[in-house]
């Protein structure tokens, strides 16, 4: 009898011990169970490194240092006078830029390059120009001369050959005949007189190019002799 009570207690304490070793591997097994999401999210967080990386890199794109129509800050002017083709007045002088492509029709001269454009114009005129003679005669008439014709402005300024009517406006271009893009100008148009004579000179160029220094170089470089 003792010893069956022997075994029987030795069988319990081997079922006890097997007991806790099967709780013990489940604690074990519940442990790293659980520890796997926690090393699947530290997996995947480098996975959403690049696409912050590369919202970084894709950046706007530099501004240009010359858009299109910007006469450059180093342009060189020539004084221009009209020639023996020149059908016009002639008593005066201007400085335009250098290189550009000139040609001459009458009274009128033009010098253009890329987008840009110098028209000078002379002719006879029995009275000074005025504000509002430029605003209801000259405007009403490049109104029918310029394409969508927009935005007049008449003011009187100063410039180097004294007061001087200005008109800006806005306008299309004429159609490119190779590209066939037609370009949204602006225009600033100088009405000059003296005894008699009257010398139109339009600067006109791409709508948002600044262009003002240039045009007021050329502006202010006008002069009569």
């Amino acid at each position: 009898m003792a010893l069956a009570r022997t075994s029987a207690v030795g069988l319990s304490l081997v079922a006890a011990a097997a007991a806790a070793g099967v709780a013990g591997c489940s604690g074990s097994s519940g442990t790293h169970s659980g520890s796997s999401p926690s090393t699947r999210s530290a997996s995947s967080s480098p996975a959403s490194s690049p696409a912050g990386g590369g919202s970084s890199q894709a950046g706007p794109a530099p501004t240009e240092s010359n858009p299109p129509g910007d006469i450059p800050d180093n342009q060189v002017y020539v004084a221009y006078r009209p020639g023996s083709a020149f059908t016009g007045f002639n008593g005066f002088t201007v400085k335009v830029p250098e290189g550009w492509a000139r040609t001459e029709k009458g009274a009128t001269t033009v010098f253009t390059d890329k987008l840009n454009t110098v028209r000078i114009t002379s002719g006879t005129a029995t009275a000074r120009p005025t504000v509002d003679a430029v605003t209801h005669t000259v405007a009403p008439q490049l109104k029918d001369q310029v394409a969508k014709f927009a935005t007049p402005k008449v003011t009187e300024v100063s410039r180097h050959a004294g007061r001087v009517v200005r008109l800006t406006y806005q306008g299309d271009s004429a159609k490119d005949p190779v590209t066939g893009k037609v370009v949204r100008d602006a225009f600033e148009r100088y009405a000059f007189f003296r005894q008699g004579h009257e010398v139109d000179v339009t600067l006109s160029g791409p709508l948002n190019a600044d262009n003002v220094d240039p045009w007021r170089i050329v502006s202010d470089s006008f002069a009569w002799r």
